[in-house]
């Protein structure tokens, strides 16, 4: 049994595995980098986001929430001053209550209406 080489004798025998087996043109160069500097912002991304949520364990009751209805004659004020009662038993800082209140809510103003529902520190 014999075997034949199917190479075309006009064109050089290219390497087609291994390393440095073809040249890349200079856009799939560029294709190459732009896709390693991508890989590598999304992944320094993730590990800065990772590092910077390693007190969310000790501060998981800041991300509890509760909904609260508010009735005709009540303000901000005093729905923060019985969410901070209730928080530091009684001892809490209504004015960092309404702070916690309005963003958790994204109310651009601090007024509020009779019947809306209100997320609020737990």
């Amino acid at each position: 049994m014999s075997t034949i080489a199917l190479t075309h004798p006009s064109r050089p025998r290219v390497a087609t595995a291994g390393f440095g087996a073809r040249k890349l043109t200079r856009r799939g160069r560029l294709a190459r980098l732009a896709m390693v500097l991508s890989l590598s912002i999304v992944l320094g991304a993730g590990f800065a986001m990772k590092a910077s949520g390693g007190d969310s364990v000790s501060t998981s009751r800041a991300h509890s929430y509760i909904s609260v209805v508010v009735a005709p004659g009540e303000t901000l004020w005093s729905i923060a001053g019985d969410a901070a009662a209730a928080v530091k038993g009684g001892h809490g800082d209504v004015r960092a209550m309404v702070d916690q209140i309005v963003s958790a809510n994204s109310l651009s103003e601090p007024d509020v209406q009779a019947g809306q529902v209100l997320r609020v520190p737990a």
